[in-house]
């Protein structure tokens, strides 16, 4: 298959896989397939399809470095907004439907779960740059764009910090979530002293 055709139907291909998750989701809750606790079933699967579209998408840039190949590139922008779009639905359902919007105990869970904290600030540091992931921003902020488009491995360090955290008993997932930021981190670096 010629390579033009194949770009073509990688974005559709990607965000069908992107979707696909959320729409297991809804209709696992229409049938009562998310166990006898939806709530928490709910908000684990959203934060880790957070965690994972924002690892893929920190790492498109070092695969195009590799690959010598812009195709990544073009994905990468997709994918992020899909990573915030599911940790916006997991800040909600937590928010919503766990804490039923009692600002004192998610004020007291932020104060006395340093996970709590560390999801926050990963939240947090997503919303201006899915604000700004449009070319339009892109253009308006000129350098000033790519600048705050690098907070996006604060984000991703702050939501594995979450995750690690948080996990209790099995830590197989949350460290290899871990190992695999740092090694993105690691190629970064390596790349910028090189040059």
């Amino acid at each position: 298959m010629p390579a033009f055709r194949w770009q073509v139907l990688l974005k559709p291909l990607v965000f069908s896989c992107a979707l696909g998750p959320f729409i297991y989701l809804v209709l696992s809750l229409l049938t009562g397939q998310l166990g006898p606790n939806p709530i928490d079933s709910l908000t684990d699967q959203t934060g880790t399809l957070a965690i994972r579209l924002l690892l893929i998408s920190l790492a498109l840039t070092p695969l195009r470095w590799i690959l010598k190949n812009t195709w990544p590139i073009r994905l990468r922008r997709m994918l992020g907004l899909f990573a915030f779009f599911y940790a916006m639905l997991h800040v909600s359902i937590y928010v919503g439907l766990d804490q039923q919007m009692d600002i004192g105990a998610i004020w007291e869970d932020l104060s006395e779960r340093p996970y709590i904290l560390a999801g926050t600030v990963a939240f947090l540091v997503l919303i201006p740059l899915a604000i700004t992931s449009t070319r339009g921003m892109a253009r308006r902020l000129g350098k000033r764009w790519l600048s705050l488009h690098r907070f996006v491995y604060i984000a991703g360090a702050a939501a594995v910090i979450h995750y690690v955290w948080l996990a209790k008993g099995d830590l197989i997932e949350p460290l290899v979530y871990l190992v695999v930021l740092l090694l993105l981190f690691s190629y970064r670096l390596v790349r910028i002293m090189r040059q």
